[in-house]
């Protein structure tokens, strides 16, 4: 039979999908980076504590610790579930995909999550207990298993904008399709900027320590190092880009705005001038301020840089393979997938979907516009809004005075034919483009429904029948 396993699609009609899971992985970047930084940070101090007999380290160790518990350990593993949560129902298709391909890797990297969530524990409730050198080593432990679980997530996430060896395609296998050149490029600048949100996060500790020559050395220490990661994150970029894919280039430039780059630099110059103001006058740094910098950082510095990595990869969202709307774009041999548009377009989406309503299956003059609907919340609602508001509206897309022979002329033309840019390909039959017309027109001038269902409705339809006889 001519089926494609395509699950029902999520659509969230205020703001998209997309800018759902987005949010809630954006908060929880914040939580997870600073964890794994201050983890490093905490094998550092624990070392010059141990090595130059400072208990005050130690201490600060306990109080950065037992402030992590809450900050990225617990509101961490709410938003953790809820990226699972958010994506598994937003992409079904794009977890499967991953997690065919890495359930060791994943299973590796919770081995990992679990050790270091009993070390945060042990550094906090054995601070002063253990002798230092039995603590400093706790900590490296801490430290080594926390940035192991980066390395992991990292190498999925790159996954998701390209295998690591082309050779992956062809012959599969783990070590093909996680390592290369951008797991490494996005590892590293990662890294940079880890450590500037923990130098951050630190400075909301650190200013509620009462030994004021203490804090005023800490503070200026933690400045330093969130101004040469931002420094060396900014070095990194360049390498970063150069491991993208061409057509995250093409995307790149066409699709972020003009004022996407001097936004990002405005950021990146506030955070320099903000460790710069934090060395030179380490009193102004309160938990006020250091809490409006967290959430600066949160705000215009997480949010552009995965707006790039989201934007970069499409229209995939795993391997080069699978694209954005769930549907397999490309034979990849090497794991057995056979794309799926040949069989879209011998049969439609109304015939191939598994899930497709059964009364949609036939589409008529009266459920057209309901058709078409169904058709954008399946092939283009996990990158576009079907509204006025959230990510990228379609109805942006298409002049605002309905053209609904030329969207229709669209659809059939560069849309089904992959013709495009940077879209995926989404072949449609001639009855399913004039639905998935009549709905988008509609989005922008509602009359022209109004006007399709008042007037004479056989005129614009051309049904499968019709077309196979001519």
């Amino acid at each position: 039979m001519d089926l494609i396993g395509l699950y029902p699609t999520w659509y969230e009609p205020g703001i998209g999908s997309g800018w759902v899971i987005g949010l809630i992985a954006t908060i929880h970047v914040l939580f997870s980076h600073t964890a794994v930084g201050a983890a490093v940070l905490f094998a550092v101090l624990a070392y010059i504590g141990m090595r130059d007999d400072r208990p005050e380290l130690i201490d600060f160790i306990r109080k950065y610790g037992l402030f992590l518990l809450i900050f990225s350990y617990v509101l961490g593993s709410i938003t953790g579930p809820g990226i699972w949560y958010s994506t598994t129902v937003g992409s079904p298709r794009g977890i499967s995909a991953l997690i065919h391909n890495f359930v060791w890797k994943w299973a590796t990297e919770w081995v990992f999550f679990v050790i270091e969530v009993i070390g945060v524990y042990m550094l906090v409730y054995l601070a002063g207990k253990l002798d230092r050198r039995s603590y400093m080593k706790l900590a490296v432990i801490f430290g080594i298993t926390s940035y192991a679980t980066m390395l992991a997530i990292v190498g999925i996430l790159s996954f998701m904008m390209m295998p690591g060896r082309e050779e992956w395609l062809a012959e599969g296998g783990y070590l093909l399709g996680f390592y290369g050149p951008n797991t490494f490029a996005q590892l590293a600048i990662r890294t940079a900027f880890m450590l500037t949100m923990t130098a951050v996060v630190g400075g909301f500790v650190a200013a509620g320590l009462k030994d004021l020559e203490f804090k005023r050395w800490l503070l200026r220490r933690l400045a330093v190092v969130g101004g040469l990661s931002v420094l060396v994150g900014i070095a990194l970029y360049p390498w970063y880009l150069g491991t993208l894919p061409g057509i995250a280039h093409l995307v790149l430039e066409n699709r972020l705005p003009d004022s996407f780059t001097p936004s990002i630099l405005i950021v990146l110059a506030a955070m320099l001038a903000y460790f710069v103001l934090t060395f030179a006058r380490p009193k102004v740094v309160t938990g006020a301020v250091a809490a409006v910098a967290t959430l600066a950082i949160l705000v215009m510095g997480l949010w552009p840089g995965e707006t790039i990595r989201e934007s970069a990869r499409k229209p995939y969202i795993a391997g080069q393979y699978l694209y954005s709307n769930q549907v397999i774009g490309h034979d990849v041999p090497g794991m057995g997938v056979k794309s799926e548009i040949p069989t879209l377009q011998k049969v439609g989406f109304t015939h191939a979907g598994v899930f497709w309503p059964e009364s949609q299956r036939e589409i008529t003059a009266d459920n057209m516009v309901e058709v078409g609907r169904s058709l954008a919340i399946t092939a283009c609602s996990n990158c576009h809004s079907l509204s006025k508001t959230g990510i990228r509206p379609i109805g942006n897309y298409f002049p605002q005075k309905a053209d609904i022979e030329g969207i229709k002329t669209y659809l059939l033309g560069a849309l089904s034919t992959g013709n495009t840019m940077y879209m995926p390909q989404i072949p449609l039959k001639d009855d399913e483009a004039a639905a998935l017309a009549l709905y988008i027109a509609g989005l922008n001038d509602p009359e022209a429904v109004a006007r399709y269902t008042s007037g004479d409705k056989t005129a614009f339809l051309e049904t499968r029948s019709e077309k196979e006889v001519k």
